[in-house]
């Protein structure tokens, strides 16, 4: 078991995975079945089906594909012939509720919505799963009332739901599946990363090139388990690159646009830090520090103003785009930067034009 901070600021344990991918996603196990010793040379695909309730053959296909069917420790194809004594799991993105997730009426900024999926504009302050303490007041317990009047939506049901996630004090665009096959489309998607997904940054410092990117593999810090580091050895943690561009500059602190290429925990937040550029009030980084800028009473007045303004990090997911799992389109969102940021960028452009 790990170590992570839960919503009061306590630390609890939460479940370690149990498989991670190639590329770095964390998959923890949620059906197990072991081969008997005189099992006989068969499919993985119909083994399953022959021991799981409620499922199809094409749906433990397309589990397959996302790399979430493993034997013995290691992802297979659906073609997979199951021997003696193997042991066959199926792992999600997610680990398992272990308790009973109340509908609550909770507001939901739907920005897309049909009968596949949802893309919702989470707010800053909103954690998205329930579990470490957080077992009211999530995106999932809002979902969870949001689609109580839809049978066909079982909110614990780890084939359905969300397809990734962003930190609680982070705001921005989340996509949902509604059926097992369009969360299996979406989460191939992001695994392949042919997702389009764009972040806004208020960062501290300034930068020297107007554009960059940062490739660094992101771990657990050792000397900190609530914090993720980047590790500096290839061969230490997941490899992780952000492409980043500079919007505007006001001096002390920075406007980025960042482009991810892949997904891990903290990414945006942990490679600005590593280029001495930690993201404005972000508590957990150091970033709720005057890190740049002047000694004078007044501009520390005017920090610390800054800070109540947006109190959490400047960090807002803006666009989000996918291929359709059904209609295979292009679907492209955008989504305002909140008011707290909008606010934050203008009490910084009045600074910089004034001083």
């Amino acid at each position: 078991m790990e170590e992570i901070e839960d919503i009061n600021g306590e630390v609890a344990e939460v479940e370690e995975p149990t498989y991670i991918t190639p590329d770095g996603r964390e998959m923890f196990e949620h059906f197990r079945f072991v081969a008997d010793k005189g099992q006989q040379m068969i499919r993985v695909d119909k083994f399953l089906v022959d021991r799981m309730e409620k499922t199809s053959r094409n749906r433990i296909q397309q589990a397959a594909d996302a790399q979430c069917v493993i034997v013995n420790g290691k992802p297979v194809k659906s073609s997979y012939k199951v021997k003696p004594n193997d042991v066959v799991s199926i792992v999600m993105d997610r680990p398992r509720y272990e308790f009973e997730i109340i509908a609550e009426d909770i507001p939901l900024d739907i920005v897309y919505e049909d009968p596949y999926l949802l893309v919702v504009n989470k707010p800053a302050g909103l954690v998205v799963h329930p579990g470490h303490g957080n077992y009211h007041g999530t995106l999932v317990n809002a979902l969870a009332y949001h689609f109580k009047d839809n049978p066909d939506y079982d909110v614990s049901d780890p084939r359905l739901g969300l397809v990734h996630r962003i930190d609680k004090d982070t705001s921005g665009l989340l996509v949902v599946a509604k059926t097992p096959e369009a969360k299996t489309h979406l989460g191939s998607q992001f695994f392949h990363k042919t997702t389009k997904r764009e972040y806004v940054a208020v960062v501290w410092g300034d930068f020297n090139d107007d554009k960059g990117t940062i490739v660094g593999n992101i771990a657990r810090n050792p000397r900190n388990k609530l914090q993720m580091c980047v590790t500096g050895d290839p061969n230490v943690g997941k490899h992780a690159v952000t492409h980043y561009e500079v919007v505007e500059r006001f001096g002390y602190v920075t406007v980025v646009k960042c482009v991810l290429e892949t997904g891990r925990t903290h990414q945006i937040r942990v490679h600005m830090l590593s280029q001495g550029h930690p993201l404005f009030n972000d508590a957990r980084y150091g970033g709720d520090k005057i890190l740049k800028g002047t000694t004078f009473a007044k501009y520390k007045q005017f920090v610390e103003n800054c800070f109540q303004i947006c109190p959490r990090q400047a960090l807002h997911a803006r666009t989000l785009g996918f291929v359709h799992p059904v209609t295979g389109e292009q679907l492209d969102f955008e989504c305002p930067i909140p008011e707290d940021m909008t606010n934050l960028m203008e009490r910084w452009r009045t600074y910089r034009r004034d001083s």
